[in-house]
């Protein structure tokens, strides 16, 4: 089932998705289709539901009511582990214990664990698409060395390069960005735009409550506030000063420079004149 889906084909179908834990509502009616070769965001504050959201859509957890299908099998009628080998997961707590080097930790993308399989060898094949995607990844360097010396940096695109590695239908990444300092973020951002660019078929996921952690190549959006959509489709549609500012329940100001986006204070209204006397 693996392998990436002809661009316009359908990767992820919800409908009226409703996920109740212990009687408290964690998504409340999400519909949303999702087409191959588009770039998703998940946006909301805190506790809006998008990791709640995203474990759905990666075959984690099930809806309490609504119709899910990912690449073309409905939850519920199919066998959800058989699925996930078909889903990329990037995670930026990736709980990795064994001294691996940064090439196996890629190559464990082919088996879908966190460590190596015992007497499991890798096919040649393997080994050149994790060396290309490393390289890609502006890792070549790092490939013999070890995940524990890595840069959380350096991390987070090996972590890209392994869930791409057998060239997934749908990739999600869970706040990938997270606990980034400047130049590593940008890195981590390059480094998915350079993958988009490279498969223009692949399908992503990714969530975040910063606008600046989004890639150029996002296409599309999702607003998510207390397990509620507020407003999705086409990114440019979306992220607005009016929609942004609604979803966190404050008053913000959308910017875009060169396919890059930033949310700033928005500006206070004047004071009246006859107020400052």
């Amino acid at each position: 089932m693996t392998g990436y889906a002809d661009l316009g084909d359908k990767v992820i179908e919800a409908r009226n998705v409703d996920v109740v834990r212990e009687g408290r509502l964690l998504l409340a009616g999400i519909s949303v289709t999702i087409r191959a070769g588009e770039h998703w965001a998940l946006i909301g504050p805190n506790g809006a539901g998008k990791s709640t959201l995203l474990s759905v859509l990666g075959a984690y957890r099930h809806p309490t009511r609504g119709q899910v299908d990912i690449l073309g099998q409905r939850l519920g009628r199919t066998d959800v582990f058989q699925l996930r080998r078909s889903i990329g997961r990037v995670n930026p707590q990736h709980p990795l214990r064994s001294a691996l080097t940064a090439r196996e930790v890629v190559l464990t993308g082919a088996t879908g664990t966190i460590d190596l399989m015992p007497r499991w060898t890798p096919h040649p094949d393997e080994v050149d698409r994790a060396d290309h995607l490393l390289h890609l990844l502006g890792l070549s360097g790092s490939a013999e060395a070890q995940w524990h010396l890595l840069s959380h940096g350096e991390r987070g695109r090996v972590l890209i390069a392994r869930a791409v590695l057998a060239r997934p239908g749908l990739l999600l990444l869970d706040e990938p960005a997270t606990g980034l300092d400047l130049r590593a973020r940008e890195q981590l951002l390059t480094s998915l735009d350079r993958i988009r660019d490279a498969a223009p078929e692949a399908t992503s996921v990714l969530v975040t409550h910063h606008l600046e952690e989004l890639p150029t190549t996002t296409t599309h959006a999702l607003l998510l506030r207390e397990g509620r959509v507020v407003s999705c489709g086409p990114v440019e549609e979306v992220l607005t000063t009016e929609l942004m500012s609604d979803c966190f329940d404050h008053p913000v100001a959308i910017l875009r420079n060169e396919g890059r986006w930033a949310a700033v204070a928005a500006p206070e209204p004047a004071t009246p004149h006859f107020l400052t006397r």
